[in-house]
């Protein structure tokens, strides 16, 4: 976007009037970040691009197919691209101010978890880069952060005056440079660089030039392994040359970038784990006017990743789980509607498929399998799911009619175990059930081993038109339901510091009457 930063006159449009040169590079190679001794890396999936038109033909098309080729602006093609957004194409500068600032948050929520960091700084220059950090800090406390503003150089108008209201309304403090600690890395766990965009040329003024350094002395106490918060520049890294990056090599190491609209040329240079995409509101006119090539974004995003991938170690991968205490005094006396009360919160959470469960069975040969399955029912009797009998698992459970079910759900810090003997449903009990599924998933049933794909959709075509003109489709033999009989449940609730809440429901006899005995399991 365009802007004016510590007084100096905004750049001229006109400059930006001549003809585009768009750079596209492939992602450096990623930096081997592993611990000594760890056996391979974990690498997110190749990067799908979008590209307009033209940029698709020639060899264009080929660096596309291996791993993407990104677009990368210079200052005058980004000034371009934001005149015409908010030109011709109708957008309003707090519109983009907006979706920046949301794809900054979500970035940000996509690495750094409140639960581990919490504490955040958003750092503000007077343009529209600081607005995007004002938008980004508001949305940061509807996801759970509690963020800080330091906006020392206000901008007095209404937009900018308005963000800082909704801020105030919501109880964020404001911090002056003078409130500022000396050393940042003890006060808090993410600083959000939002200080100069694109437009920035120049040398930083007071109070930049102090605020700069102070997060360039981060960098300082990294090497002497202290702690330090995780740094996220929004577009540009304040102080580096926006096409050539960090000239003297002595500026700011963020440990994020979030590009918006389009990497600039400096993001080349980047060398942090955390390279975002954001502003999810490129046009295909856009798109195919600069011959813009940028990856898709995922499902309904406002960011997506992009350069290199980030190289994970495996062993430090944790989760600071924060929920409420699960005691002995709080839970139903039958686990069964101590299930149903949990079930009815993953529902009402709206998780993904919270009737998906692990179905592990062990055959004759005592080696153990595992699959995915989802729960079609649960009553007195116990868990129900239907399959085809003549599958592994089919075939492991005639041998041992013994199983294990286990229940996860993320989003609540949950699971649920379950054991026992398993059983065929009735078969009128199966019937009624397949006759309850939509009429494609009865053929699907029907289909048996294929050597391809292929063959697997000319078989459902020719049942397709074989049971066309026949009211009930026919159940298979080799298809009908299991029901596991319980006889030992463990509700697991995650807790900080790794102190789990574990409980045990296991059947025993009180005066000739079954009931279930409740112990509390080490985490």
């Amino acid at each position: 976007m365009i802007w004016s930063l510590l007084g100096q006159a905004p750049v001229s449009l006109a400059y930006y009037k001549s003809s585009l040169s768009i750079h596209k590079t492939k992602p450096s190679t990623p930096l081997n970040r592993f611990s000594s001794g760890f056996p391979a890396p974990i690498s997110t999936p190749a990067i799908r691009v979008f590209c307009s038109k033209s940029a698709r033909v020639g060899s264009m098309a080929s660096s596309v197919q291996n791993q993407g080729s990104i677009s990368y602006l210079t200052q005058r093609e980004a000034a371009e691209v934001d005149e015409t957004l908010m030109g011709p194409l109708g957008f309003t500068v707090d519109q983009l101010m907006e979706l920046a600032g949301l794809s900054v948050a979500t970035s940000i929520a996509e690495v750094y978890k409140p639960s581990e960091y919490n504490r955040v700084l958003a750092i503000c220059g007077p343009g529209n880069n600081g607005g995007d950090g004002l938008v980004a800090a508001r949305h940061l406390y509807h996801f759970g952060y509690k963020p800080f503003v330091c906006y020392p150089k206000r901008t007095q108008k209404p937009l900018y005056s308005g963000l800082v209201t909704q801020l105030e309304s919501l109880s964020i403090p404001f911090l002056s440079v003078d409130e500022l600690p000396m050393d940042l890395s003890k006060d808090f766990d993410i600083l959000v660089d939002a200080m100069f965009g694109f437009s920035f040329h120049g040398a930083p003024r007071p109070p930049f030039d102090e605020l700069i350094q102070k997060l360039v002395n981060l960098h300082n106490y990294e090497q002497v392994q202290q702690k330090s918060p995780v740094i996220v520049s929004v577009d540009i890294p304040s102080g580096w040359h926006v096409e050539e990056g960090d000239v003297g090599g002595e500026g700011i190491k963020p440990d994020m970038l979030v590009s918006l609209t389009a990497p600039k040329l400096c993001a080349k240079k980047f060398s942090g784990p955390h390279h975002f995409l954001g502003g999810r509101f490129v046009p295909p006119a856009i798109a195919e006017k600069y011959k813009l090539c940028l990856p898709q974004y995922p499902g309904t995003s406002m960011c997506v990743r992009i350069g290199k991938p980030p190289q994970i170690d495996i062993s430090a991968l944790r989760e600071n789980y924060i929920s409420p205490e699960f005691r002995e005094d709080q839970v139903e006396a039958d686990p069964l509607d101590q299930f149903r009360k949990w079930f009815d919160d993953a529902m009402t959470a709206g998780l993904k498929e919270p009737n998906a469960m692990a179905l592990s069975t062990t055959g004759k040969d005592g080696k153990p399998s595992s699959r995915m399955v989802l729960l079609k029912g649960v009553d007195k009797g116990g868990f129900v799911w239907y399959t085809n009998y003549d599958s592994q698992k089919g075939r492991e459970l005639s041998e041992n009619p013994h199983a294990s079910l286990l229940f996860y759900w993320d989003g609540l810090n949950r699971q649920v175990r379950v054991e026992g003997s398993v059983q065929k449903v009735s078969e009128e009990e199966s019937e009624q059930y397949f006759h309850s599924r939509p009429r494609g998933s009865q053929i699907g049933a029907i289909s048996t081993v294929v050597p391809g794909r292929h063959v697997l959709h000319q078989q459902y075509k020719e049942l397709e038109e074989k049971y066309s003109n026949e009211g009930l489709i026919p159940k298979p033999k080799h298809w009908g339901g299991y029901r596991l009989q319980p006889n030992r449940f463990e509700f697991w609730q995650g807790q900080t510091s790794r102190l789990h809440d574990r409980l045990e429901y296991s059947p025993q006899e009180i005066d000739g009457k079954r009931v279930w005995k409740i112990v509390r399991l080490a985490p």
